[in-house]
């Protein structure tokens, strides 16, 4: 993955997403009814406390203790229990799926928007709109542009806009998307 990314404030958990995809794929797992930013440095915290970030070290943990790991204070998330549990059992399918190469994912057999666009919701974890925000970034941020990839992303992949992760590039734009997310969350609320 050729660009570092700026999604959390933290360089070196910024450089972890940039570096290593299943940190990335980790980040937007958890980014759900949690802060974006807190959401992208659980796979910093989850790297500090296992020594660092592995695939197959996180796999090959119990899972209850891969729980209490990331369960102490501070936790990885605010659902820290729950969320632990994806982030096992979406390891295990990258693993079982992917031979542990999570960037196989937008790189084995060259496939268009649509096809990564159903590889990305096929992860556990993963619904139509995480996957499509997982799209836009990696085509927004990461130069993952196969044909099509801007119309598998959707509304997320449009150039210029400001409506998820796939937006962050620094402090500016999250406080761009977060101001997208509240008109948005306060229009549903008047409908």
């Amino acid at each position: 993955m050729p660009k570092t990314l700026r999604l959390t404030g933290d360089a070196e958990a910024d450089k972890l997403l940039s570096d290593d995809p299943f940190a990335l794929l980790t980040g937007l797992l958890l980014d759900q009814q949690f802060p974006m930013e807190h959401a992208f440095a659980g796979p910093k915290k989850i790297a500090d406390r296992m020594g660092r970030f592995s695939i197959t070290k996180i796999a090959e943990t119990p899972v209850e203790d891969f729980v209490e790991l990331c369960v102490q204070p501070p936790a990885i998330h605010r659902y820290g229990g729950s969320m632990a549990r994806r982030v096992h059992t979406l390891a295990h399918y990258i693993l079982d799926h992917y031979d542990g190469k999570t960037d196989e994912i937008w790189k084995s057999g060259e496939p268009d928007g649509k096809e990564l666009l159903r590889r990305v919701k096929a992860l556990p974890g993963y619904g139509d709109q995480k996957a499509r925000i997982f799209v836009a970034l990696l085509g927004k941020q990461l130069g993952v542009t196969p044909d099509g990839w801007r119309e598998a992303a959707g509304s997320y992949g449009e150039e210029g806009s400001r409506r998820s992760i796939a937006d962050v590039t620094g402090s500016g734009t999250l406080a761009e998307v977060r101001a997208f997310k509240k008109a948005a969350k306060a229009a549903a609320k008047k409908e």
